[in-house]
């Protein structure tokens, strides 16, 4: 299944938690996304950091179809962009401000959150076409304060805090008006894989979504 854009971006909004897939090996990360679908969740960001993350990416899609919006992470260039659009990315992320992600994700019709820290770099982002704005690292800057900081001037950005963020500061994420939070290895934990407890990752990552809801409420 192709994601219309608009629904990918509403889908994010929606469930406001990306778990992000940074791990060692291909296996370790399919069974990663695996343990997300099962949480119902539906919605992985595999890091282009993960060998063979492009036949990855598709391997994912084939398996899961419409049950995940699969995003790609860790993307440093036009050219990974396309590629990764092509293995089946439906939203592509990057650590940092990269005007050609940007700009190739917007010529593919794909959702884009690019990263960013400063307002200047969070507007130079916005102004280029960024549909949501990853802030990180967002927990050494401040956490949640900073989101409530940002958002102060610059309240028409949906931010996607990453970097740092907890359980215990997810709820404060989204009071302080997080669109949504991206989370890594404080989900997808490698230790869990490697003993092969997919089961605790399915169950810490329907706790994330239960703190989300418990920060909208």
């Amino acid at each position: 299944m192709s994601w219309q854009k608009n629904d990918a971006l509403a889908r994010i909004r929606e469930v406001g938690l990306i778990p992000i897939v940074r791990v060692p090996s291909a296996d370790q990360a399919f069974r990663a996304a695996e343990a997300i679908v099962s949480a119902g969740i539906g919605i992985a960001e595999i890091t282009m950091t993960v060998p063979d993350a492009l036949p990855l990416l598709e391997r994912v899609a084939k398996k899961f179809g419409s049950q995940v919006l699969l995003g790609a992470g860790t993307v440093l260039d036009a050219q990974t962009c396309a590629a990764a659009i092509s293995a089946g990315a439906e939203f592509i992320v990057t650590p940092a401000l990269d005007l050609g992600v940007i700009e190739a994700a917007k010529q593919h019709a794909r959702a884009c959150i690019p990263g960013a820290l400063t307002p200047t770099e969070i507007l130079t982002a916005w102004r280029a076409g960024a549909d949501m704005v990853k802030v990180f690292p967002c927990g050494p800057a401040g956490g949640p304060a900073y989101i409530k900081a940002l958002i102060g001037p610059l309240p028409q950005i949906p931010y996607v805090p990453t970097g740092g963020v907890t359980l215990e500061a997810t709820a404060d994420y989204m009071r302080a008006g997080a669109a949504a939070v991206a989370v890594g290895s404080e989900m997808v934990n490698l230790k869990a894989l490697q003993n092969g407890s997919v089961d605790a990752i399915t169950a810490t990552a329907r706790k994330f979504l239960e703190a989300v809801r418990e920060g909208r409420s």
